[in-house]
């Protein structure tokens, strides 16, 4: 499957019962929700605005992603 076609794929899903999770504890003014997807991808969206923009990403995306967290790749400098 090709990048464009996963990515049109992945924004066609409907995603109303979709289960979001946020980390344990965090600030409810001041964090992010994910949810899983189907073959591994992953949605992203702000719990203020729960039906705003959802950001979704491919399993290789979100991999990424992880990884870039993991490393420190967001931290401020």
């Amino acid at each position: 499957m090709t990048d464009a076609r996963q990515k049109a794929d992945l924004y066609s899903l409907d995603l109303s019962e979709a289960t979001w999770k946020s980390a344990p504890g965090s600030d409810p003014n001041n964090r992010i929700e994910v949810a899983e997807l189907p073959g591994g991808a992953m949605a992203m969206r702000n719990p203020a605005d729960p039906n705003g923009t959802v950001l979704r990403y491919t399993p290789a995306e979100w991999d990424a992603f992880v990884r870039g967290v993991r490393d420190g790749e967001f931290d401020p400098q």
